[in-house]
């Protein structure tokens, strides 16, 4: 059985819808957990496409999961197709022009994603079908990846219980197996509640909750010099307290994301965030309350399925650009800094070679320096072996969560990029289907990156999917 070529075929004979997909997506941008159209788009490909749909898992309205087949193995593919905040731009425009001023955007490449992973179902599901082969392949439509930790709460949930792998990629300048590289992450909010008074009368009367959210700050700045140096924490003031200086705040908030290497380290983070909150509250005469609003694991590899994906990269070979493509990126490319173009190449290890798009696989053996992030996607590796690949759907230097990014979410270069990746993706679930030496090796390597702790969620038992903090809330 040539399972790459028949599989790759069915991708191509649906491309164009899941193109099309892609492109409606990124037409209505919505933000964490707030992508019904979205989801509703992905749905109703998914009915369109004979799966078998449950939706709203973890109490979650913008999740959804697609089932095909019966018997066997379950290949779970990772979707996901929240945007971003503030970053509304025009398809196509190499210069910022937003479509709507302070309207959203597909910045992280969302739209592809969820598209290119669902193309890689449908392929997956067809050629099982074709070949009468048991097997199941899911689908998960993931929304809020930016910041709302869905898949964490989907996870908790026993979404992924019976997953025997995960398979996702992300758009990204590279075409290469994604490093298994992310930062255990708390989102918490910290709320100070003091007492009002009359700025200029009778301001020993008042207790400033703005007062301990600044002092707070100030604490966890003098703490950067204290804690690990992989280790990121950033703030967010969500709340002042009003606007008038002649009045002493009796109310503030303030939202940290608190990021380390494990999730060990970043727990025993939060515990000392906690006690500069405390300690502000107490200098201030306030209360202070500390509420989780989402939390992440670090990431899981999974070497065996990393050498499967890269050995199907391989034979694969990089996306094929035309001069059209490259124009374009070398127009993007040049509304980047040197050093934006110099970054991303040293995450790999190399020097610049000066192509606007990457013609190359980056070697599993790279000498990288990652820049490191966050993903939900790290709780899913704890319960289940994953694997993701990149896919090059940008100039090479583009930053991601930009204007730049948005604009290039509809072009002739990233769909052919989503396509690819997506072949990458199915292929690499046949492999592990069709070999069950390779499907025992992932479990095995799964089995011992766990430990004898095992996987505990960074999510508090009662913290629900926070629907509304794309509001503030």
């Amino acid at each position: 059985m040539d399972n790459r070529n028949d599989l790759w075929r069915h991708v191509d004979a649906n491309k164009e819808r899941l193109i099309a997909l892609s492109e409606r997506v990124w037409g209505m941008p919505e933000v964490c957990y707030t992508e019904t159209r979205s989801c509703a788009e992905h749905e109703a490909e998914l009915v369109h496409q004979g799966f078998r749909v449950t939706k709203g898992i973890a109490d979650i309205p913008t999740s959804v999961i697609g089932e095909a087949g019966e018997g066997g193995p379950v290949i779970a593919f990772m979707g996901e197709y929240d945007a971003l905040p503030g970053l509304s731009q025009e398809a196509g425009v190499a210069s910022h022009s937003p479509v709507e001023t302070g309207g959203h955007g597909h910045g992280c490449g969302h739209n592809l994603l969820g598209s290119a992973a669902l193309l890689a179902a449908v392929a997956m599901k067809d050629w099982l079908a074709e070949h009468k082969l048991p097997g199941r392949v899911r689908y998960y439509g993931c929304p809020a990846e930016e910041g709302g930790a869905a898949k964490a709460f989907m996870v908790r949930a026993g979404a992924f219980d019976d997953a025997d792998v995960a398979i996702s990629w992300h758009p990204s300048s590279w075409w290469e197996v994604a490093p298994p590289l992310a930062l255990a992450n708390t989102r918490a909010d910290f709320t100070f509640t003091g007492r009002t008074a009359h700025a200029a009368a009778a301001p020993h009367l008042g207790r400033s909750a703005l007062d301990a959210v600044e002092l707070m700050n100030v604490g966890v700045n003098y703490m950067r010099e204290h804690m690990p140096s992989d280790a990121r924490v950033h703030y967010a003031v969500l709340d002042t307290g009003g606007i008038a200086p002649n009045v002493v705040q009796a109310h503030a908030r303030v939202r940290y994301s608190i990021r380390a290497r494990d999730l060990r380290g970043m727990l025993e983070l939060v515990q000392r965030v906690k006690k500069i909150a405390e300690g502000a509250a107490l200098m201030t005469e306030t209360k202070m309350e500390m509420r989780i609003v989402s939390a992440v694991s670090d990431l899981l590899g999974n070497t065996p399925l990393e050498q499967a994906m890269h050995g199907v990269m391989e034979e694969l070979g990089p996306p094929h650009f035309d001069d059209a493509d490259r124009a374009f990126a070398q127009e993007i490319r040049k509304t980047l800094q040197p050093q934006e173009i110099a970054s991303i190449w040293r995450t790999i290890g190399m020097d610049d070679t000066g192509a606007p798009l990457a013609d190359f696989l980056v070697p599993m053996d790279a000498k990288r320096n990652p820049a490191i992030g966050s993903t939900d996607i790290g709780d899913v590796s704890w319960a289940v072996p994953t694997v993701q690949a990149h896919a090059p759907t940008v100039a090479i230097g583009t930053p991601f969560h930009t204007w730049q990014v948005v604009a290039q979410g509809k072009t002739p270069a990233a769909h052919k990029a989503m396509v690819h990746v997506a072949k990458a993706m199915a292929a690499t679930g046949a492999a592990v289907l069709l070999d069950p030496a390779l499907m025992a090796a992932a479990k095995a390597d799964h089995k011992k990156r766990l430990g004898a702790e095992g996987y505990t969620s960074p999510l508090p038992p009662e913290v629900k999917p926070p629907l509304t903090m794309s509001l503030g809330g």
